[in-house]
């Protein structure tokens, strides 16, 4: 993901291989030259002005905290049960499902870690990349544990809480010598009310350098923020639709597209709309990425995917299950497994009478127009196949078969001479025939 999008970055090789410098407000990020000027500031506590003002200003913190830049210190961590019993409760805890749709599925690919700490500093969470974990534990960056800046110095989360920022921090801006082979990027977590609730963190090597990594944090804390929003007060354990029943949840995707719950029906989207047939389609799973490609080729990331699924589950609750692959939850049924079902019991008319319309008839996603052929083209093969007149009639009466001349066709050899059935299906047909010619 993060190597797809820093591709569009004309400098990101040269940054990542050393050659030019990244910069931040203006101002130069050279790695050698930060170092020295770490190193200068250790030995004589004077700062070179190409510092940037941020990373400066938390130098000057971590070193009146008392820091040791060779073995800082994180707090202890809770124990298991202690930190399990805690983050149950956190305001935070009901986001995690998102972050892990946005970002952290996505991280482990980049080789990221995601981590997501309270407004004390206290890592809750820390996921992704194991090799980057392994890593990363090596010097207390582990869940329970406290990474503000008066323990450890110059971190992203323990900057982004001091200054209530986001904030990057890259190699040897890190205070603390151990942990200048990481790169990280951080932004708080605000609440409703505008309370601090905690950080998101993602950390690695070179990926977590890039400009896109932080784009990424922000982007998904904006969406976090926009879930406590729609959470509301009140609500600080749960999602919402997350007490509905999946089992008898009913999705119609034929005609007008919506969600009959027990508690109500609810409108779809469009776009959600898309991504259920979709899931409906493919009952293993559909990673975002496939999801993406079915949805508009070259047009849409798998982070937007990500982001509207994250959306579809606020509205539908536990829906949609699963992230690496996605999927629908078991038991939740559509009109056009409805409609397959009667097809395959060779009942046409009874599969007519189950739609609505045609599937999503708006939809320009290459995945929903192949199966809304699909779906056409069985009810027609089904219709023609069939005996009688019935299911003729009534595939007639669809925009579908409203100009199959050989369903017509077909009625008026079927249909009684003379009937009302026969003088509509022979009228029509003569003007199906001109209109051809």
């Amino acid at each position: 993901m993060l190597d797809r999008a820093a591709a569009q970055d004309p400098t990101r090789s040269a940054r990542e291989a050393g050659r030019a410098p990244t910069t931040r407000g203006g101002v130069r990020r050279d790695r050698r030259s930060v170092r020295t000027a770490y190193d200068t500031f250790l030995g004589t506590g004077c700062l070179s002005p190409g510092v940037d003002p941020l990373v400066a200003a938390s130098w000057r913190r971590s070193l009146s905290s008392g820091v040791d830049p060779d073995s800082p210190r994180a707090a202890a961590g809770l124990a298991d049960r202690e930190l399990d019993e805690y983050r149950a409760t956190h305001p935070l805890a009901p986001l995690m499902p998102v972050v892990r749709d946005l970002v952290v599925d996505a991280a482990r690919d980049d080789g990221l870690v995601v981590a997501v700490c309270d407004d004390a500093g206290r890592l809750l969470w820390v996921e992704g990349d194991a090799r980057t974990r392994t890593t990363a534990e090596r010097v207390g960056f582990v869940a329970g544990a406290v990474w503000r800046e008066e323990s450890v110095g110059t971190n992203a989360p323990g900057t982004a809480l001091a200054t209530r920022r986001a904030v990057q921090v890259l190699g040897a801006e890190h205070f603390s010598r151990p942990v200048q082979s990481l790169n990280c990027a951080a932004a708080p977590i605000r609440g409703a009310d505008g309370r601090l609730l905690g950080v998101l963190d993602v950390t690695g090597g070179r990926a977590a350098a890039s400009h896109v990594a932080l784009s990424l944090v922000r982007a998904t804390v904006a969406s976090l923020e926009r879930e406590l929003a729609a959470l509301g007060p009140g609500r600080p354990g749960g999602r919402a639709g997350t007490g509905d029943s999946t089992a008898r949840a009913a999705l119609q995707l034929l005609g007008t597209p919506v969600l009959h719950r027990p508690g109500g029906v609810h409108r779809l989207s469009p776009r959600h709309a898309e991504i259920l047939v979709l899931l409906g389609e493919h009952p293993r799973g559909l990673t975002a990425e496939e999801l993406a490609v079915l949805l508009h080729p070259g047009e849409l990331s798998d982070v937007a995917v990500r982001a509207e699924i994250s959306r579809l589950r606020r509205v539908a609750g536990t829906l949609v299950v699963g992230s690496r692959p996605y999927r629908l939850a078991p038991g939740v049924r559509s009109d056009v497994d409805v409609v397959r079902e009667h097809l395959a019991a060779g009942d046409p008319t009874a599969a007519l009478a189950a739609s609505a319309g045609p599937l999503l008839p708006r939809s320009l996603a290459p995945g929903v127009e192949r199966v809304r052929a699909e779906l056409a083209a069985e009810l027609r093969s089904a219709v023609l196949s069939s005996t009688g007149t019935a299911a003729l009639d009534a595939w007639t009466r669809t925009d579908d078969g409203a100009d199959d001349v050989e369903a017509w066709s077909l009625l008026v050899q079927r249909a009684e001479h003379g009937s009302p059935l026969w003088s509509r299906a022979r009228a029509h047909l003569a003007v199906v025939d001109a209109a051809l010619r």
